[in-house]
C-alpha cells in the first residue's frame, strides 16, 4: 500500500531525478553515466550491509553527484581536449554549485553529501574542502570511489573505456589515497567476481550504449521501451539511427539523415525516472515515528 509519506516523497524525488537528468542530457559522450554510478553505489552500499533507506540514500545520490555541472559552460564540459588550470578551476566548482542548487529543496539533505564532496579524497588531496579520511561522509566515498571507477570504464571522445580488470588495478593502486581502502577493496572484490559486468558499458538493464555510427564517438542512448523500427539520435553530430531488436540484441543503423532541432531536444527516460522514483519512495517509505535520520523529513512532509 502506497504510505502518506510516498504519496509526498515522489513529486519531489522526481524533481531531483529530472534536474539532473537535465544536466546529462548536455554532454553527449557521457550517456548513462548517471544511471551507472547510481547502480555501482548501490551494489557497493549493499555489499556494506547497509539498512534499505541507506541504500536507497546512496542509490540516490550515485544519480544526483554531477547535478552543480548545470553551472558549468559547455565548452568546459564538452571539451575533448585537456582542460587548462583555468578549466579545471571550474569544473572543481560543480559540487558547490550542486550544493547550492539542494540548498532550497525539501529532499535536498538525502543527497548533500554525495552532492558537494564526492571530490574529496581520504588523502585530503579533493576538492572542495579538502576533507580527509573519515570526515568525508559515507556517501561522498562511494559516490566518489564509483564515479571513477565508471569515467575509467567509459568511452569518451578521445579514448576508450578501459577494460574493467585494469580500471581495478588502478583503484587498488590508490587505495588510502584517492580511494577509501576498505570501500575500494571492496570494489574490487565486486568487480572481479563479476557483480558490476551488466552495468558497465550499459545506460539500463539489458540495454547496452552504442557508437553514433555517424561521427562514431559519442553514446546513444536507447531507452527501454524504443521497439524496432524507432529512430534515436546523436546529441553530437545531430545524426539519424534506427533501432534494431532482435531478441536481446540491439544494433542501430544510421539513416543517413539529420535530425531537426525538436527531433535534437534533450529527452528525458521518463520509464526509467518512473522506476527510479518508485522504488525509492518504496525504499524510503514513512516510519512510525518521526525518529531517526529520516525524521526531519517525514515531520517536514506530514
Amino acid at each position: 500500500m502506497t504510505t502518506a509519506f510516498s504519496t509526498a516523497a515522489e513529486p519531489l524525488l522526481k524533481s531531483l531525478y529530472l534536474m539532473a537528468t537535465l544536466v546529462e542530457a548536455r554532454d553527449p559522450y557521457t550517456g548513462g553515466h548517471l544511471w551507472r554510478v547510481s547502480q555501482f553505489s548501490r551494489i557497493l552500499a549493499v555489499d556494506l550491509g547497509l539498512d534499505a533507506t541507506e541504500i536507497a540514500r546512496i542509490t540516490l545520490g550515485g544519480f544526483l553527484h554531477d547535478l552543480g555541472k548545470i553551472g558549468v559552460p559547455d565548452a568546459i564540459l564538452n571539451k575533448t581536449d585537456k582542460l587548462t588550470d583555468e578549466e579545471y578551476a571550474v569544473i572543481q566548482t560543480h559540487p558547490d554549485i550542486g550544493a547550492r542548487l539542494l540548498s532550497g529543496h525539501p529532499l535536498g539533505q538525502l543527497v548533500y553529501a554525495a552532492v558537494a564532496q564526492h571530490h574529496e579524497r581520504p588523502d585530503g588531496r579533493g576538492y572542495p574542502a579538502r576533507l580527509a579520511g573519515d570526515a568525508i561522509p559515507l556517501d561522498a566515498r562511494i559516490v566518489g570511489l564509483t564515479d571513477a571507477f565508471d569515467a575509467m570504464t567509459s568511452t569518451r571522445p578521445y579514448r576508450k573505456g578501459m577494460p574493467i580488470e585494469k580500471a581495478l588495478g588502478i583503484i587498488g593502486d590508490n587505495l588510502g589515497q584517492q580511494f577509501d581502502s576498505d570501500l575500494g577493496t571492496r570494489l574490487i572484490r565486486l568487480g572481479r567476481d563479476g557483480a558490476l559486468d551488466h552495468i558497465v558499458g550499459h545506460s539500463d538493464l539489458g540495454i547496452p550504449i552504442h557508437a553514433c555510427p555517424m561521427c562514431t564517438g559519442p553514446t546513444l542512448v536507447i531507452k527501454r521501451g524504443q521497439a524496432s523500427g524507432s529512430t534515436i539520435y546523436c546529441r553530437a553530430c545531430g545524426g539519424e539511427a534506427q533501432i534494431e531488436r532482435d531478441g536481446k540484441q540491439i544494433k542501430v543503423q544510421s539513416t543517413g539523415k539529420m535530425g531537426s532541432a525538436t527531433q535534437l531536444e534533450p529527452d528525458v527516460d521518463d520509464a526509467l525516472i518512473s522506476q527510479l522514483v518508485a522504488e525509492a519512495s518504496k525504499q524510503l517509505g514513512w516510519r512510525p515515528a518521526a525518529r531517526g535520520p529520516f525524521g526531519w523529513l517525514q515531520r517536514a512532509l506530514s
